[in-house]
């Protein structure tokens, strides 16, 4: 070979090897894989709700507002991060990359007005004006987590409990992760924060607004996934493990800000982690053959396929879009010869076949869609599964959250001042409870077990019931126990009970039901914690009150006296375990009884879980 053959063959070699890499990265920036992982990171830093805690206060000396007004701003704050209705609505519409500059425009939009106001860079607006922009800011997250939930879902069809309960998790984790960067940009003052919620998630979605999306190829799915998947949870262990450890060392020793930033830069590294899984998977795994290939379909997939289905099961031959496209004509029809009888026999046979299944086709479109089929938000809610769900969702989900915005008022009754504690470990537990729900959903889905997936649900609210009458007994840690338990179950609710709806409701219309379902824990806090917890407390506190003035004044002076301190709700405060033992013992029974409803979905839906994984537990 002369030096110009060599020369020109290395020329092609190189062009060979530049087209490869090309084509490599152009097929790692598509993959699924990168999709949820950045979906991940996005999640990661939307769950800006949890910060406001930590604005409150200087909204409330900058704004010069009483408690009761700040309880109007927060009730305003809940209100935007769970009713997302019209971010699930414009997921039908619209491309995913709209709905994420939607949520930015009003992230960017609500908190950055509320910051110029703070700060007195616009003049004062009033309460019911603020109350409207921290609901348009805090709404943004909805389209956030939209975007991100249903291009998980639509990509890994066949592991939803997997994707809904990591994705959840980096919800609830969030305002940990928050606390810990903010911790090492020593921002100037606190009204600071405010600028980073209104900018910070939105310059993260922006950065990733061209990747997610779903990913539409049953083709990608691989047995290396569920290696995927563990690895993932073993992440999300070790960050779980790792801020308990972080935030215990800053509540007992005096850190400097050198290891403050350090501990943040470790944090970061962590959740970049996940990125190692399409990495491996594209640039170091070998290609697959076409019969390879078809031979990995998922086990979803491959469960719809079975025909000859009895009764109700036979719904799930069309759980996935792809599979609502397959002939109707039988399989005799199609191969019998013609030799075998009469030309216009066979005609005359496939005609009626060809009638019948029209008739039949009318008839289902008529009576709306079945099981697993994709429902409309207004097909759904003419479900009785549908409203069993729901309010199986306000009952348990509204307990949690009602023990979670109560637990300074149940630290303050026993007289423990570890308040920043128990909050950390409820994040904590939360971060756990929507990671491992989805996983214990999908172990007793579609492994050896074969039962539906609200069977999970069902336990996981059994054991909040639990955690609650520990607390009612007045056992040693009981609020340790009752915040780990509630905190775990709490989170545990939103990854087995969406991961279930996109089952039994379809994903086409899926960011519309799940923005439909979040506002269940809402609803429920509203009643069992505005009314029924608060009653009780304020009862308690006036008995002791009273009691207290009846050993403080003399007789003639208690009326004048009780109605001064009953309208001083400073000086109402009650103490002892009383003060919420009452109230844990009736969110207890709501508990239990929303574990019946969980049981009534799971017995309902049995032989279409049957039939749905039937192929996987072969």
């Amino acid at each position: 070979m002369t030096e110009n053959e060599s020369v020109i063959f290395w020329k092609v070699e190189s062009e060979e090897d530049m087209v490869r890499v090309h084509e490599k990265v152009k097929e790692f920036v598509r993959h699924r894989w990168v999709v949820f992982v950045c979906a991940m990171w996005d999640m990661s830093f939307a769950g800006t709700s949890y910060m406001f805690g930590s604005i409150s206060p200087v909204i409330k000396s900058s704004m010069g507002f009483n408690q009761k007004q700040v309880a109007f701003l927060s009730v305003a704050k809940d209100l935007g991060d769970n009713v997302g209705l019209l971010a699930g609505k414009f997921s039908q519409l619209f491309p995913i990359s709209t709905l994420i500059l939607i949520g930015v425009f009003q992230n960017v939009l609500g908190y950055g007005l509320v910051w110029l106001v703070v700060t007195h860079r616009l003049p004062a607006f009033p309460l019911w004006l603020l109350c409207i922009l921290i609901f348009v800011g805090q709404n943004g997250s909805t389209y956030y987590n939209t975007a991100a939930l249903v291009s998980s879902v639509q990509s890994f069809p066949e592991s939803r409990g997997h994707v809904v309960g990591i994705l959840k998790g980096f919800v609830g984790l969030s305002g940990a992760i928050w606390t810990q960067i903010i911790a090492m940009m020593k921002l100037p003052d606190q009204a600071s924060l405010i600028f980073i919620i209104a900018v910070g998630p939105a310059m993260v979605s922006l950065a990733l607004i061209f990747i997610i999306r779903p990913v539409h190829s049953y083709k990608q799915s691989r047995a290396s996934d569920e290696s995927g998947f563990m690895f993932i949870y073993s992440i999300c262990l070790l960050l779980a493990a790792y801020m308990t450890g972080v935030l215990l060392l800053e509540n007992v020793l005096h850190l400097d800000q050198t290891i403050i930033s350090m501990f943040a830069l470790i944090l970061i590294i962590l959740i970049l982690l996940p990125i190692i899984v399409p990495i491996l998977l594209v640039f170091f795994s070998g290609p697959q053959s076409a019969d390879q290939e078809a031979l990995l379909e998922p086990p979803l997939l491959q469960a719809t396929k079975s025909k000859n289905v009895i009764g109700e099961s036979s719904s799930t031959a069309r759980v996935t879009k792809h599979v609502e496209n397959e002939k109707s004509i039988p399989p005799n029809l199609e191969v019998l010869p013609l030799s075998e009888g009469p030309r216009d026999m066979f005609q005359i046979q496939a005609r009626l076949w060809q009638a019948l299944t029209n008739a039949l086709r009318k008839i289902r479109l008529k009576n709306g869609p079945r099981r697993g089929e994709d429902f409309t938000l207004s097909q759904a809610m003419a479900q009785a599964d549908f409203w069993v769900m729901f309010f199986s969702l306000v009952m348990g989900a509204g307990s949690g959250l009602t023990i979670i915005n109560n637990m300074g008022q149940i630290c303050q009754s026993l007289g423990d001042n570890n308040v920043n504690v128990y909050v950390s470990v409820i994040s904590i537990s939360n971060f756990l409870g929507r990671v491992g729900g989805g996983y214990f959903s999908e172990v007793i889905v579609s492994r050896n077990f074969g039962y539906p997936r609200l069977v999970a649900l069902a336990v996981i609210q059994a054991m909040m019931s639990l955690g609650l009458f520990y607390y009612v007994v007045g056992l040693v840690g009981q609020v340790y126990v009752v915040g780990i338990l509630n905190g775990f179950g709490y989170g545990a609710h939103w990854s087995i009970a969406l991961a279930a709806a996109s089952e039994l409701f379809g994903v086409k219309n899926f960011g519309t039901l799940y923005n439909f379902l979040t506002m269940a824990s809402p609803a429920g806090s509203l009643f069992l914690s505005g009314f029924v917890a608060s009653t009780i407390y304020d009862y308690y506190a006036e008995q002791q009150a009273k009691h207290r003035m009846m050993q403080t004044f003399e007789a003639s002076n208690l009326a004048i006296s009780y109605h001064v301190i009953a309208n001083n709700s400073d000086v109402l405060l009650c103490e002892g375990n009383i003060c919420f033992s009452l109230t844990c013992g009736i969110l207890a029974l709501v508990c239990l009884f929303a574990a019946s409803l969980s049981l009534v979905i799971a017995h309902r839906t049995r032989r279409f879980y049957a039939q749905l994984y039937e192929e996987s537990r072969r």
